[in-house]
């Protein structure tokens, strides 16, 4: 949707939301929601998984890193809080009409690129420096 904008003729408002939009989304979620909360967290699970392995964890690593499984009550109720929250979210951003809906998506895309990046940077921090990463990592007692 956000490559759809090349086809549309933008009006000063259009590209001031579009703007606000990547600014913003590339801070509250590229920023504060993946590199000060999910990237570090989801790596520092991933390294505890690696260090700990079991079967079902293994194989369902991905909802194991990210908080949905095998985790303190209070992350597994914020992860599946997020994750429904977001899902609210994308269903209300469908129904925009374009240019709109464009502009949303490359908001959120380059929050989900900062996100992929704070990833790396994380995962990178882990094996340049094991044991340094100090992040809580939500296991159930």
């Amino acid at each position: 949707m956000a490559f759809e904008l090349s086809s549309f003729e933008l009006s000063a408002v259009h590209w001031l939301a579009l703007a606000v939009s990547i600014l913003y989304m590339a801070y509250a979620e590229g920023y504060k929601g993946f590199h000060l909360g999910f990237a570090p967290r989801v790596v520092a699970r991933a390294t505890y998984l690696s260090a700990n392995p079991r079967l079902l964890h293994v194989i369902f690593a991905p909802v194991f890193c990210m908080g949905y499984i095998h985790a303190t009550k209070r992350r597994k109720l914020l992860s599946f809080g997020l994750t429904t929250m977001i899902i609210c979210f994308v269903l209300i951003v469908r129904v925009l009409p374009q240019p709109w809906r464009g502009i949303v998506d490359a908001g959120v895309v380059t929050g989900l690129m900062l996100g992929i990046v704070s990833i790396l940077f994380f995962h990178l921090q882990g094996l340049r420096f094991p044991g340094r990463m100090q992040v809580a990592i939500d296991l159930p007692e």
